[in-house]
């Protein structure tokens, strides 16, 4: 049976390509007993609704993953204690903290890559089959690293990740690669797809950016929602914007948005603990029906919602290139 995707239909008087839900936020930051906040976090179809990974930082600010569930995708049920893994393909499952995880079905499982905490953050892998057993997998790179995003499918015969390679900090540097493996254990054949645009060109994503979403594969290549830093006087600010990869070989960037499709704009992307963040990190989209869904963390604080249409996402892409 086909899941129906969170939708809203466009507002009278937007002419923005993306547009937020009326009712956001869909999570408040309290949402669980422990939670100082909630956001960056992970949704996909499962069974007749929707399983997430959620990043819930406690009152102690110590960050980990919690797995919920819904049936509408917008209201949501979050375990109240984080995610046990298990050993999955090693018994090395140390981790000083978890966060901002992404989730793809590939295959037979439901495969998790979050930034992991091992001597610095790098990028941890897990899978499910049910939401409920977990196992954790070897840490695919060495620290730094962030914004591991796995492809729902394989390319060329092998799984493929993009990351953005970072430091200790708040990293003020950061380009997107792709990695790729035969196992899910052992990745290499490591590839720039993406820099930092330059100041004049394209300010809000001059800084770093990093992939959001599990890209999605269109008739134009994939499509890579991800997210742009520019470092200004009050800080970092956050903004989504999108790219076509080419399909077999994703680090060829077709297109990339010189405009941003979301920026901080509203309260609750603007106030909270960390200022005027717009974080994509799951999308869920329905091609038959042209619908975009994407979840983003709003001010590092609660979760929100985001529509488009997926072929006037595709078209403000491929018109507005860099």
């Amino acid at each position: 049976m086909k899941t129906t995707i969170p939708w809203q239909e466009r507002p009278e008087h937007c002419n923005d390509v993306m547009w937020r839900y009326t009712e956001n936020p869909i999570i408040d930051r309290y949402a669980i007993p422990s939670s100082n906040s909630i956001f960056n976090s992970a949704v996909v179809p499962f069974e007749d609704g929707f399983a997430g990974v959620f990043r819930c930082d406690n009152k102690a600010v110590q960050m980990n993953i919690f797995a919920g569930f819904s049936k509408d995708g917008i209201h949501w049920d979050i375990a109240h204690e984080p995610i046990e893994f298990q050993e999955g393909n090693t018994s090395m499952i140390e981790s000083d903290y978890k966060y901002d995880p992404r989730v793809v079905f590939i295959e037979d499982r439901y495969w998790i890559t979050w930034c992991n905490g091992y001597h610095g953050p790098t990028i941890g892998i897990g899978y499910t089959f049910d939401f409920k057993a977990f196992f954790q997998c070897e840490n695919a790179f060495l620290p730094f690293n962030r914004n591991g995003v796995l492809f729902p499918q394989k390319i060329n015969g092998k799984y493929a990740m993009l990351s953005r390679p970072s430091d200790n900090g708040h990293t003020p540097f950061g380009d997107i690669y792709v990695s790729y493996s035969p196992d899910m254990k052992y990745w290499g054949e490591h590839r720039c797809v993406m820099k930092a645009a330059n100041f004049e060109d394209s300010a809000w994503q001059c800084t770093k950016i990093g992939a959001g979403p599990i890209p999605i594969l269109t008739k134009e290549g994939w499509l890579m929602l991800y997210h742009g830093v520019i470092n200004t006087c009050n800080g970092f600010r956050y903004a989504m914007g999108a790219a076509l990869l080419d399909e077999n070989e994703p680090d060829k960037v077709k297109y990339r948005t010189q405009p941003y499709l979301l920026g901080p704009a509203v309260n609750y992307e603007q106030a909270g603990d960390v200022p005027n963040v717009v974080f994509p990190c799951a999308a869920l989209h329905d091609e038959e029906e042209d619908k975009l869904a994407v979840y983003y963390g709003a001010a590092d604080t609660v979760v929100a919602l985001a529509f488009g249409k997926l072929s006037e996402v595709i078209e403000f892409t491929k018109r507005n290139s860099l």
